[in-house]
């Protein structure tokens, strides 16, 4: 598959880091970058993180104000300090719906989901980067509008230079605290965390829904999901 890499032992070459990810076609990209939630310890070179942090800033933001800015985690310490404050506030949001899941004989791909978050959540410290997406609040209110996009710009550049990662904001439960940490100014909140390294799978198609099953022409047609509900 174009862009798939499964560790940095060929990135020394002259001008490996230039060309990772530049050939990938961008809807194959855009459909196999799921989320990868069991990462290697490997370190990722810093250079690759500057690489997918600039497709971030071409996310689109309103007035073209780019507020974000990136925080990206390498130190062991900093990395442990994060994971041991996420790993229980995790666990007691997530240990619940998977047994209801289990009771309930919830499909496999979601039960699956619920195991691979849970290990990402025990091994967070073990991810070599834990990159924080902040972003100057607007009319005292962040812009999510703008930092989110950023964010999935992030996602996929990951994708495409073969590195794993996914979305959480459940740092801002311990935020403040978080933001301090990472030398943050309260004008300047952290929105997002993307976990980064190395995957120990692969990227691939996730499950989807038809998205004929969710478009929709001039007009929203509740009896067509209420049928859709009934089959299913």
């Amino acid at each position: 598959m174009p862009g798939e890499h499964d560790d940095a032992s060929d990135l020394d070459q002259p001008g490996a880091l230039d060309a990772i990810g530049e050939t990938i076609p961008l809807l194959e990209g855009i459909r196999t970058a799921r989320a990868i939630r069991r990462l290697r310890p490997d370190p990722v070179p810093r250079e690759l993180i500057r690489k997918v942090c600039e497709s971030g800033t071409f996310a689109p933001s309103g007035g073209n104000r780019q507020p974000w800015f990136f925080i990206a985690v390498d130190d062991p310490e900093r990395r442990s300090w994060v994971a041991a404050r996420y790993a229980p506030i995790f666990r007691d949001y997530i240990v619940p719906a998977m047994e209801r899941a289990e009771r309930q004989n919830f499909p496999e791909r979601l039960r699956r989901n619920m195991r691979a978050s849970l290990h990402l959540a025990e091994h967070l410290h073990e991810a070599p980067v834990l990159l924080f997406i902040a972003g100057w609040k607007r009319r005292g209110v962040l812009q999510s509008e703008a930092i989110f996009p950023c964010a999935q710009n992030v996602l996929l550049a990951c994708r495409a230079v073969g590195l794993g990662a996914s979305f959480t904001t459940l740092h801002r439960k311990f935020g403040e605290e978080c933001d301090r940490m990472l030398g943050l100014p309260e004008k300047i909140p952290s929105a997002v965390m993307l976990p980064i390294g190395w995957p120990m799978g692969k990227h691939g198609i996730p499950p989807r829904e038809s998205v004929d099953s969710k478009l929709f022409f001039n007009q929203f047609d509740s009896g067509a999901i209420q049928e859709k509900r009934a089959i299913g």
